[in-house]
């Protein structure tokens, strides 16, 4: 879910204002992609999607607060958190987000200074939401597109109940007919074949800083460097590239 224009562009092709709210579930559908999870101690890790899950996160605190206290508010509250013997955690729990992700969610401006790049890239992320979203959304359709939101656009979850398991299904799902980009084929492939537990966990966290800090620069720069720095450690001949033509 790289973007917003596919899901709100799909959402428009249905909507209309005549109709009764209840038609919402006779729209089509988005199917948002795949994650994978692995479980530990009753606990569920994310093997891949976590980008994904984030930017959707940040879509439904969005849509909270723009919500306000509108009459026909929808209830997002608890796809963004949940709460266990009187304590609130967020259902996407990454220890380091928490107290940016609550002064988001409280519609507050997070103090950026000291803060991680991932942490800059998080709220500048959520920040551009509401250019990118379209006006057309902005008031009445705005609970047709939260309940369309909760009941047409589809996320499927693979959990498998072990590490291992886990990173081989990664590896092999395109095999199973679901499209895994190149980056994300070398990343499956690298940690399957990492024996240790925290040494691949930390591979996995270090990957996904990495690339993400990557896909902020640009379109495509996470595939130009990974291709970049492959050929600089690997190569054993030089590939003649296209020429370009310039007139001077």
């Amino acid at each position: 879910m790289d973007g917003y224009d596919d899901l709100t562009s799909k959402f428009l092709e249905d909507f209309d204002s005549k109709h009764p709210r209840k038609t919402v579930q006779k729209y089509g559908h988005y199917f948002l992609g795949s994650i994978i999870t692995s479980e530990r101690e009753g606990r569920k890790f994310i093997i891949d999607g976590q980008q994904r899950l984030t930017t959707l996160t940040l879509l439904l605190i969005y849509l909270h607060l723009k919500q306000g206290e509108r009459a026909d508010r929808v209830k997002l509250e608890d796809l963004i958190f949940s709460e266990r013997y009187g304590e609130r955690s967020f259902n996407l729990d990454v220890e380091e987000r928490t107290p940016c992700m609550d002064v988001l969610y409280s519609g507050k401006e997070y103090d950026l200074s000291d803060a991680s790049e991932s942490i800059v890239n998080i709220v500048g992320r959520f920040n551009d939401i509401d250019g990118l979203f379209p006006e057309e959304i902005n008031d009445a359709a705005l609970p047709y597109f939260s309940d369309w939101l909760i009941d047409n656009v589809n996320l499927v979850e693979i959990t498998a109940y072990s590490e291992d398991d886990a990173y081989l299904i990664f590896e092999t799902m395109n095999d199973r007919g679901l499209s895994l980009s190149p980056l994300d084929m070398l990343k499956g492939y690298i940690l399957s074949n990492i024996g240790d537990t925290e040494a691949r966990m930390n591979c996995s966290t270090t990957w996904k800083k990495c690339i993400g800090d990557l896909v902020q620069l640009g379109k495509d720069e996470e595939v130009d460097a990974v291709k970049t720095w492959l050929r600089s450690q690997y190569a054993q001949s030089i590939r003649e590239r296209k020429k370009r033509c310039y007139s001077w």
